[in-house]
C-alpha cells in the first residue's frame, strides 16, 4: 500500500441494491419530514395572515427562511466533508424538529402573546434556513454513498419524487388541518415528523470516512476556510462543470420573471383566477415528477445523455415562454407540463453527474457551493421581473419571449463549447 492510500483510505463500498437497508431509512425519513414540512409552511403563512394581516411580515419571513442556506451553503458542504454526513443528517433533524416542536408548544400555551411569538417565529425560521445550510450538502453528498453507482440516477430520482408527492400531499392535507386543529398543532407535527426523520437516520450504517490529513498550521478556523476556498476552486478548475453550472444558474434567473408574471398572465390572457394558476403551476409540479421517474428508468450514457441534457435545457425555458404567447388554458396547461418534465429530468442528470463526478472528499463542498450560486440568483431574477414588470406595463409577450430567447442563446452557447460537452458525456 503507498504512503497516499494510507493516508486516505477507501471509503466503504456502497450496497449493491437500491433498496437496501440505508437507502430505505434515509427515504422514509425524508419523505415523512417533508409531508411535515408542508404542514409548517401552509401554518406560517395562514397564522401570520390571521394574526397580522401583513404581506411585509409574510415577505421578511420568507426571506429570513431563504436567506442563510443561500449564504452558508459552501461552509455547511465544508463541513459535511470534514464530519460523518449520517450524523450531520441526524443532528439537523432532531434540531429541527425540537425548535418547531417549541414553537408549535408556544403558541397552543400562549395563543394571544403576539409580541413573543412573532418573533419566536422569525427565530425559528432563521434557524431552519441555517440548519438547510448544513443538511442538503449532507444528504446530498451522502446520498452517492448509500446507493450502487449505476443506480445513483434512480435514487435521486425517488428522492425528488418523494419530495414532490409530498408537496402535493401535504398542502392538501395541511391546509385542512389548519381549519380544524389550527397553527400549533401543525407546528406540533412537523416537530414530530422531523423527529421521526432524525431517529430513522441513527440506523443508518455510516460509511463515508474522510481521509487523513496532517494537522494544519493556523488554527481549525483557518483551516475550514481553506477547505471551503479548495471547493470553490475545484469548480473554478473544472472547465466543462464551471459552464455547466454557470448555464443553469443563469436559466434560473432568466426564468424567474416568467414566474412574477404568471399571475398576470393568467388574468389578462386566459381571462382566468387564481384557480388557473394553481393549475399551471401544478402542471409543472407534475410534469417534474413524470422528469425524475424517466431519469431514474433511463440509462443514458455518454454523448446521448449529454444532448437529452441540452435538449432538456432548450426545451425547459423556451416551451415556458411560449405560455405567454397562448390564449387557450389547455394549451397554457400542457407548455407548462411539458416544461416541468424537461427541467425535471435535467435537474436529475445534473445532480448525478455532479455527485458521480465529484471526488468523495470534496462532493459536499461542490454540492454546498452549487446551492449557494443556484439560489442566489434567483431572488434576484425575482426583483428584475417584478421592475421589468412595471416598467413594461405587464407586457407578457416581451417579458416572456425574452426570457425564452435569452435562455436558448445561453443554451446554445453552452452546447458549442468542448469542455461542457465533453463533461455532460462523462461517466455512466
Amino acid at each position: 500500500m503507498s504512503e497516499i492510500e494510507a493516508l486516505n483510505p477507501p471509503a466503504t463500498a456502497p450496497p449493491a441494491r437500491l433498496w437496501n437497508r440505508n437507502f430505505f431509512l434515509l427515504w422514509q425519513g425524508q419523505t415523512v419530514s417533508q409531508l411535515g414540512n408542508q404542514a409548517f409552511l401552509i401554518a406560517t403563512a395562514f397564522w401570520i395572515k390571521d394574526v397580522t394581516g401583513s404581506a411585509t411580515l409574510m415577505g421578511l419571513m420568507m426571506t429570513c427562511s431563504a436567506l442563510p442556506s443561500v449564504l452558508l451553503a459552501p461552509f455547511g458542504g465544508t463541513f459535511a466533508d470534514r464530519h460523518s454526513r449520517v450524523r450531520i443528517m441526524i443532528g439537523c433533524d432532531i434540531l429541527a424538529g425540537l425548535t418547531t416542536l417549541g414553537l408549535g408548544l408556544a403558541i397552543f400555551f400562549g395563543p394571544g402573546q403576539r409580541s413573543f411569538l412573532i418573533p419566536l417565529l422569525f427565530s425559528v425560521a432563521i434557524v431552519s434556513g441555517i440548519i438547510r445550510a448544513f443538511f442538503m450538502p449532507a444528504i446530498q453528498a451522502a446520498l452517492p454513498d448509500l446507493v450502487p453507482r449505476e443506480r445513483l440516477p434512480a435514487a435521486n430520482s425517488l428522492n425528488q419524487f418523494s419530495i414532490q408527492t409530498s408537496v402535493f400531499a401535504g398542502q392538501a392535507v395541511a391546509g385542512v388541518l389548519y381549519r380544524y386543529l389550527g397553527a400549533a398543532m401543525l407546528f406540533v407535527i412537523d416537530g414530530v415528523s422531523y423527529l421521526f426523520a432524525g431517529v430513522s437516520e441513527i440506523f443508518i450504517a455510516d460509511t463515508w470516512k474522510k481521509p487523513e490529513k496532517p494537522p494544519a498550521a493556523g488554527g481549525a478556523f483557518r483551516e475550514f476556510l481553506r477547505e471551503t476556498l479548495e471547493g470553490m476552486r475545484y469548480v473554478a478548475k473544472q472547465a466543462g462543470l464551471r459552464d455547466f453550472v454557470l448555464v443553469a444558474c443563469l436559466l434560473n434567473f432568466l426564468g424567474m420573471p416568467i414566474f412574477v408574471l404568471l399571475p398576470f398572465y393568467v388574468e389578462k390572457s386566459l381571462g382566468a383566477g387564481a384557480d388557473w394558476y394553481g393549475f399551471l403551476l401544478a402542471a409543472m409540479s407534475i410534469g417534474s415528477v413524470l422528469g425524475y421517474v424517466l431519469a431514474g428508468s433511463l440509462s443514458l450514457r455518454g454523448p446521448a445523455r449529454g444532448w437529452t441534457l441540452v435538449s432538456g435545457l432548450l426545451l425547459g425555458p423556451l416551451l415556458l415562454s411560449a405560455v405567454g404567447f397562448v390564449h387557450f388554458r389547455w394549451l397554457a396547461l400542457a407548455l407548462c407540463f411539458g416544461s416541468g418534465l424537461a427541467l425535471g429530468l435535467v435537474n436529475i442528470y445534473l445532480i448525478t453527474l455532479v455527485q458521480s463526478s465529484t471526488p468523495a472528499e470534496l462532493r459536499g463542498r461542490v454540492l454546498g457551493l452549487l446551492g449557494t450560486l443556484g439560489g442566489g440568483l434567483v431572488p434576484l431574477g425575482m426583483a428584475l421581473g417584478g421592475w421589468l414588470g412595471d416598467l413594461t406595463g405587464k407586457n407578457i409577450f416581451l417579458i416572456f419571449g425574452g426570457s425564452g430567447a435569452l435562455s436558448v442563446l445561453v443554451t446554445v452557447a453552452l452546447a458549442t463549447r468542448k469542455e461542457c460537452r465533453k463533461f455532460l458525456a462523462q461517466g455512466s
